[in-house]
């Protein structure tokens, strides 16, 4: 007897933007990626680490006077047709003057911050590669930091990847000259650790 194989066909952005606007997904933060929906991975950790993240390039962006939005996952861009939602992003007012008010920014962010959820996640990384890819090809400098090797992946359109350890530092390139961010400041040291520094 033959065995039926089902083919599942991808998603249209019509199916998704249908899919976001249902009442019980309100509170929920969804992506488009090579035709399929995910929603978007986090855990406190996550959102520790991000949020560092935003208050380094948020007080350069102050110093420095430059101007320019930086948001958080639940900011939404579209990038070559599809939707992503990066941990942290940096667009200037160059590029685009005002965001929109809502739904997914039609222009994608110039920097975009990828931060792991769980490594061990066959679908988030494979998620992330596609992301990746959409990225650069749209212009993006991107940034992937996985937490569990304390390590930095920096991507630029066209040029080699670069890793940086926690021993490095995170530089701001072309885009934003002379930032520059210690990695070991952007991972949040343990209760133990913390209790330990302050007491000596």
């Amino acid at each position: 007897m033959a065995l039926e194989t089902e083919i599942k066909q991808p998603l249209t952005l019509a199916d998704f933007e249908a899919f976001v606007d249902l009442p019980e997904n309100s509170e929920r933060i969804f992506e488009f990626i090579s035709g399929e929906i995910v929603e978007v991975p986090s855990n406190p950790f996550v959102s520790e680490i991000a949020g560092l993240i935003m208050f380094f390039i948020r007080l350069f962006l102050v110093q420095n006077n430059i101007a320019g939005h930086l948001t958080g996952e639940a900011g939404g861009y579209m990038v070559n047709g599809e939707r992503y939602a990066p941990d942290v992003a940096f667009i200037s007012y160059a590029r685009q003057p005002e965001l929109a008010r809502s739904g997914y920014n039609p222009n994608p962010p110039e920097l975009a911050v990828e931060v792991i959820s769980d490594p061990a996640s066959v679908e988030e990384q494979t998620a992330l590669r596609r992301k990746l890819a959409n990225y650069l090809a749209a212009g993006t400098v991107v940034w992937i930091v996985d937490p569990s090797a304390r390590t930095v992946e920096v991507y630029s359109p066209g040029q080699p990847v670069q890793t940086v350890s926690e021993s490095g530092t995170l530089s701001g390139g072309d885009l934003l000259p002379g930032l520059r961010i210690p990695v070991k400041d952007i991972f949040p040291a343990s209760g133990a650790k913390a209790e330990a520094a302050s007491a000596g």
